[in-house]
């Protein structure tokens, strides 16, 4: 697999407006959307540094798993993004090399991305997600 950029960085935030208001006011960056993934249990923020982009996570209910992560080590940096192409065929080849995977076939994320996610205890600790843009 060789990811064709870093597609964002996943931030854990306990409240979405103040973060997004550190992002605009102290950093200078513009929020573009905010979006519900509604089976995900969260909220996100965008912004876009160069290519890349920040995406702020909020727990919208108490079981979600951004809310597991922020009792369990604080808001932060959550997981990292890498854009693949074949993405269904990258989750078979990552698979094959003994990575364990939490999505073992694409869903829907964000932004209309299909997204997969790599077990942090196989990637050296950073929750991976890996993300297909199929509307290019």
């Amino acid at each position: 697999m060789i990811p064709k950029f870093i597609e964002h960085i996943g931030i854990a935030v306990e409240n979405l407006e103040e973060s997004i208001a550190y992002y605009e006011n102290v950093l200078g960056l513009s929020c573009y959307a905010i979006e519900e993934v509604k089976d995900q249990k969260v909220k996100t923020a965008f912004f876009k540094v160069g290519q890349t982009k920040i995406e702020l996570l909020e727990a919208t209910s108490d079981d979600s798993p951004i809310a597991k992560y922020i009792a369990k080590k604080g808001p932060g940096v959550h997981h990292l993004a890498f854009a693949v192409d074949h993405l269904e065929e990258q989750l078979k080849t990552i698979e094959n090399k003994g990575v364990d995977l939490i999505d073992k076939t694409p869903r829907k994320g964000a932004e209309g991305l299909d997204i997969a996610f790599l077990h942090p205890k196989s990637t050296n600790g950073v929750l991976t997600e890996l993300c297909e843009n199929k509307q290019q």
